[in-house]
């Protein structure tokens, strides 16, 4: 079955990057979802599995960031035995990378070539406004466009104000409160999954992305589960990547719910996102205002007047904090492996001499 790629965001430029390999003989395709490093990916001409080429195992083996991703844009090589492999990633528009785990502070790419980056918070019981702060830094690292999007909007009694609440810790970001189950507020997000444009949903557990894909798709295309009556948490449903081609065009990229968000070298991410009190920041006295009460300090006169909150102010501190601890850490790894690699190259030298 044909595919018309364009409907998914192909175009002259992504084109124009691997022309000669095209014309070789590889095919452009977007990746839908990775299974354990094959790859399933939607061709021009049909769907197609592929494994991992050498290539690509070359690059991932430097930077796991370099494996192909759901919405990345690769190049797929059919060899005479019927095997498929993916042989390059293309250069990516944007990406959503989160830190992983392990001790090693590396990058997980969660969505490649979103268009848009919705973080998705329940209304029910209550917002996290912490972790949509965390959230939205992310999606603005990512060089998508940030939307927050409050699911669940049916079992609050005024959707209204909470968005209005929410909308004070996300300056710059439209907010918009829905309700998959009942279809309230679905069609305002229809404005940015449209032809050749990807919009990537980001939220814990039980926020009900993969309802609102299924609202989006108009067809049941991800499995749901409901919260757990315990505690109110959510289910993993997703727990993998995938992206929905929607009928019309467009896509909606479907991630996992994330328990835990680590931070990476989130500097502009953290300025967009506490853009109130970068603001502040700016207009103390002394550049190097500790904000702890020197004169002049405009941070501490807007927490004690109430225009700041304290609880904002802790949580952009918190943050900054994380992101530098991680910033140094990973600059030490890297300066680690290079000086890894110039003892190597010194006894590769020295064995090499006659």
């Amino acid at each position: 079955m044909l595919f018309d790629l364009a409907s998914l965001g192909w175009d002259a430029s992504l084109a124009a990057t691997c022309r000669r390999r095209i014309a070789a003989g590889h095919r452009p395709g977007r990746v839908v979802r990775v299974d354990r490093g094959i790859c399933t990916v939607l061709c021009a001409d049909g769907t197609v599995r592929a494994s991992l080429g050498g290539a690509m195992l070359a690059a991932a083996s430097v930077d796991r960031v370099n494996l192909p991703c759901a919405g990345d844009w690769v190049l797929v090589r059919a060899w005479s035995d019927d095997r498929c492999t993916v042989e390059a990633v293309l250069p990516r528009r944007t990406a959503l990378v989160r830190r992983t785990a392990d001790k090693d502070s590396v990058g997980q790419v969660l969505a490649a070539n979103p268009d848009v980056v919705a973080v998705v918070e329940p209304m029910h019981p209550a917002p996290d406004v912490a972790r949509v702060e965390r959230l939205l830094a992310l999606a603005w690292e990512s060089g998508a466009q940030p939307l927050v999007v409050l699911t669940k909007s049916d079992l609050v009694a005024d959707p209204a104000t909470v968005a209005a609440q929410v909308a004070e810790v996300a300056p710059g970001v439209e907010v918009f409160p829905v309700s998959a189950e009942r279809g309230d507020g679905v069609e305002t997000l229809r404005p940015w999954v449209v032809a050749g444009r990807t919009l990537a949903l980001f939220g814990p557990s039980g926020a009900g992305k993969s309802t609102l894909v299924n609202a989006l798709a108009g067809a049941t295309v991800m499995t749901t589960q409901g919260i757990r009556r315990a505690d109110g948490k959510g289910r993993h449903t997703t727990t993998y990547r995938a992206l929905v081609p929607i009928p019309g065009g467009g896509a909606v990229l479907d991630t996992p719910g994330v328990r835990a968000v680590g931070l990476l070298d989130m500097a502009d991410g953290l300025e967009h996102t506490f853009a109130d009190v970068t603001e502040l920041i700016a207009a103390c006295r002394f550049t190097d205002c500790a904000h702890e009460g020197e004169p002049g300090c405009a941070v501490r006169a807007a927490l004690e007047s109430g225009d700041l909150a304290y609880r904002r102010w802790e949580s952009w501190q918190k943050l900054q904090r994380e992101v530098e601890f991680e910033t140094r850490r990973r600059d030490a790894r890297l300066a680690a492996v290079r000086r890894a690699d110039w003892r190597r190259l010194r006894r590769e030298r020295r064995t090499a001499r006659p």
